[in-house]
This record gives structure tokens, sequence and C-alpha cells, in this order.
């Protein structure tokens, strides 16, 4: 579901633009659709056959993104199983300092070989009323001031619908044009569409690695950009609408935290109006990556900074409880999975 559906949906009930205005605010608060204002009740304001129809709206919105369960981290975070109309499933993820995480597609087509939700491939789009509404209803919870598109799901595969989101984020959700950050692996039509928007978010690159081969085959199905290329983009971005890239590295252990990647970070980044972020990968025992030692993070950090890159670490919110991006979702399925297989034949 889009958001212009549920927008013709009210236009058919004769809402007119200022009603679903808004209808549409007192939905993105995570607050009951005939919500008022202190100098206006509802029935002053919203036609009889409007206030007639929210209770069935409210019901198909609330349908979209229910919470399947609820995961705290300890450092502030809660990560959100969240399960659609349809029964598939994404994560949304509370940050600390009021910020959410969404999700964009089930599943990823990317394929980062490092990331749980690109194991699944891509499944299927999220509409524009179904990322929105992971914000109704993470804000039914706490605050949410900014939101990041960086959860399951490349952004740039879904353009329209995320587009449309943030757009209405930006004007009736409330939340500053800096606060909504786009991640991307990177792909052209992020950087032809992105400076026509209204809103013009904050721009979030998937970096990983200054070896072009490497960044290859870290990321098989990304759209083949060098990271030379990838920063030139984001350079003219940053320096257009005067707001920093925020560029992406998975830290993995023995395979992009060589003195080399760093001296190609200095050369790539230095100079730049950039910050680079080091997430540590969220790791376990088994898997075949694993994080670099804490001593080498800190290592990296000092050597990068001094030398003029902005370097900061950002953990993945939920490391303490296996939450890491798609995790959660992969153990639900699994249990559905095997309760379907142990389902007794009629």
């Amino acid at each position: 579901m889009k958001i212009h559906d549920i927008h013709q949906r009210l236009a058919d009930l004769g809402a007119k633009p200022m009603h679903i205005g808004r209808i549409s605010r007192a939905w993105l608060k995570g607050l009951p659709l005939d919500t008022g204002t202190r100098h206006q009740q509802t029935e002053n304001f919203l036609p009889l056959s409007v206030r007639e129809g929210l209770p069935e709206l409210a019901q198909t919105l609330d349908g979209l993104a229910r919470l399947r369960s609820e995961h705290p981290g300890a450092d502030g975070s809660a990560r959100l199983l969240v399960e659609l109309a349809d029964g598939q499933m994404v994560e949304s993820v509370l940050l600390p300092r009021d910020g959410l995480c969404v999700s964009t597609q089930v599943g990823c087509a990317v394929g980062c070989v490092f990331c749980m939700t690109g194991k699944s491939g891509l499944l299927r789009q999220l509409g524009s009323a179904e990322i929105v509404a992971q914000v109704a209803l993470a804000r039914r919870f706490r605050p949410v001031k900014k939101v990041v598109f960086m959860g399951m799901g490349e952004p740039a595969h879904n353009l329209d619908n995320v587009l449309e989101t943030i757009d209405l984020l930006g004007t009736e959700g409330g939340i500053g044009h800096k606060n909504l950050v786009f991640s991307t692996v990177g792909d052209m039509r992020v950087f032809e569409r992105l400076p026509q928007q209204r809103i013009k978010p904050a721009l979030a690159l998937s970096l990983h690695t200054t070896d072009a081969e490497l960044r290859q085959q870290l990321l098989p199905r990304a759209p083949r950009i060098d990271p030379e290329e990838l920063v030139a983009l984001g350079e003219d971005y940053a320096r257009r609408f005067a707001y920093p890239i925020q560029y992406q590295w998975t830290l993995l252990a023995g395979i992009n935290d060589s003195q080399e990647e760093m001296d190609g970070i200095l050369r790539l980044l230095k100079g730049k109006f950039a910050v680079l972020n080091l997430i540590p990968y969220n790791s376990l025992e088994a898997d075949e990556f694993q994080r670099p030692a804490g001593e080498r993070i800190v290592q990296m950090v000092r050597y990068l900074h001094s030398r003029g890159v902005l370097t900061k670490v950002r953990n993945s919110a939920g490391q303490d409880i296996d939450g890491g991006c798609g995790q959660l979702r992969a153990r639900a399925v699994d249990v559905v999975n095997t309760r379907q297989l142990h389902k007794p034949a009629r």
C-alpha cells in the first residue's frame, strides 16, 4: 500500500486536503486518527462521513505494521520484529537519542556476503505506507526525531516509495531534512533523483573497502562504481547541500582492516566533507566473518582521526542480543518453517 492510496481513501470519504493533513499527522505521531487539537475537537473539524470511516481505515493502517516481538539492547536500543499485513516480516530498530532505523524491502537483492538479509534475496518491495507505518508504530513506544533508511533492503531499489516516504516524514512528519538519512550501496539514480526532491535527505554511502575488486566480491550485485567515483559523487552531494556524507565501513577481521586499507581511506577521504563510520561486524562464533579485536579498532580510529579523517565507531544496535540486521527475521522464519514442517497432516 502506498501513501497515495490512504489519501485517496480519505478523499473518497469526503475529506479535503486540510482534513487529510490532520489525519496523516495523527497517524505519523502514533496517535488515534481522530485526535483533535487543544483548540478544535474532531467533531467540529472532520466531516461526519470521514469520522464514520476512520475506524475501518485505522484497522487497515494498524495492520500495515504490527509488533511481532521486541528485543531491548543494553545500549538503549530496541530491535522490533515487525509483521506486515501479508505475514512477511521486517526489522525496525529504535536507536538511542530518538532515532529509528526502518526497512524498505523484505529481503535484499544486493547480496552483501556479510549480511544476513542479503542471504534471503529480495522477496518483495515495501509500499510507502508500509515504510511510514514503521515510524507510526515506533512512535507508540518513544519519540522519533530521526529516521535512517538502513534496515532491511536497498533503498535505491525501491526508490519511488522511499522518496515518497521521505517527503511525507519531512513535511507532515515533522522530521528535519538532515535527520532523514538515505543509505545506499551506490546507485546513479540516487545522485540524479535526490537533488530534485523537495526534501533532500542526508546521505550515507556503503563503502566497506577502497579496493574496487574486493568491493565487488563483498557486494556482488551492487552497481559497478569504483570507490573513487562513489566518493566523488558523494562529495558533490555533500557540498551542494551543505551536509557531510556518512561513509559506512563494516569492519571484517583480516579483510578490510589492514594498513593498506587505512592508507586508502586517507587517499580517498582526507579533505572531504565526510564522516567515516567504522561498524564492527556483529559476529557469531560460527560465522565466516569476524570482527577485529577491540585493540585493532582503536588503532584504526586513532590513525585515521589523527591524519584528518573524522572517524567514529558505530556498533550495530542489538549486538548483545545477536540482533544484527536480518538475524531476528531469520530466526523467526526458521521457527515458522519448523512449525509448518511438524504440523500434523489432516
